[in-house]
């Protein structure tokens, strides 16, 4: 699926919230209109036509500016035909996925002779990546947004997108932002942060996380224990043998806590041994 497809797709699924977004207002109710227009109907597969509050908006998704006929006579075009279908006020908006070459004019209107007609330019790696980590119907297509850390960017998508709760829509969700992220990111760096962010909010990853944290700090408490242990066993029986101390060092915790309450009766290295025996399993 071609990415402005697939955006397109995004927006007749949610056209409220992405008529929202457009606008910068909130918009309750949106119907999606048919994109085939009348008088050598033409289609584009990156255009979706809303209606809302006696208003019409055309939203358009582009990777590349290229384009024949150009996007400004095609945007003058959609404008008429809509115009004389509808009778409507029109808003029309250029969402450009990815930035063009360095020093590529994007244009923002149609002009020829006395003519002129201009729309809005929306600059996806322009904007604030807030909005859309934090609304799941526009969350897709935050890895396209502002970020001084771009996998810093895919990471936090990928954590948005596990923490859905319907089995469905997470799916669906990853799917389509790993589709669309694509346009920044490499596959293999997509699939790899994808399945760490839905590995870290599984409940397996989480008790493996939380027995790796108590290991951590049994195997702390021991070898702090152990330590005192065998600095202890040295003021009260003298030098203790490499045999010994490796028997000591074989010891569990409460082995090791037993052995620091029982030195304090130990007067001699046979002390040791003999406890060592007694206790050793």
């Amino acid at each position: 699926m071609a990415f402005d497809n697939l955006c397109k797709l995004l927006a007749e699924k949610h056209p409220e919230r992405f008529a929202s977004w457009v606008l910068g207002q909130p918009v309750e109710s949106a119907t999606v209109l048919k994109s085939e227009l009348s008088i050598e109907p033409i289609r584009a597969d990156s255009v979706t036509f809303l209606k809302f509050q006696s208003q019409i908006l055309h939203l358009e998704f582009q990777v590349k500016l290229d384009s024949a006929p150009p996007l400004p006579l095609r945007f003058l075009d959609y404008w008429v035909r809509l115009f004389r279908l509808y009778r409507l006020p029109i808003y029309q908006v250029l969402v450009l996925l990815r930035p063009p070459a360095e020093g590529t004019e994007i244009e923002s209107a149609f002009v020829y002779g006395t003519t002129r007609h201009e729309y809005q330019v929306v600059k996806m790696w322009k904007q604030d990546p807030a909005l859309f980590l934090n609304d799941p119907a526009l969350l897709p297509l935050a890895t396209l947004t502002a970020t001084d850390t771009p996998v810093g960017l895919l990471q936090q998508v990928a954590q948005q997108v596990s923490t859905i709760e319907s089995s469905q829509q997470r799916q669906e969700l990853a799917a389509y932002a790993q589709l669309i992220a694509g346009l920044r990111f490499d596959k293999a760096l997509i699939r790899q942060v994808f399945q760490e962010g839905i590995m870290r909010e599984s409940v397996i990853y989480q008790e493996i996380l939380q027995e790796g944290e108590v290991k951590g700090k049994l195997e702390g408490k021991l070898e702090g224990e152990l330590s005192l242990v065998l600095r202890q066993l040295s003021r009260r029986v003298g030098s203790i043998s490499p045999s010994a101390q490796a028997q000591i060092q074989s010891l569990s915790l409460p082995q090791i806590e037993a052995l620091g309450e029982a030195l304090l009766d130990f007067s001699a290295p046979n002390d040791l041994t003999n406890w060592l025996q007694a206790n050793q399993t």
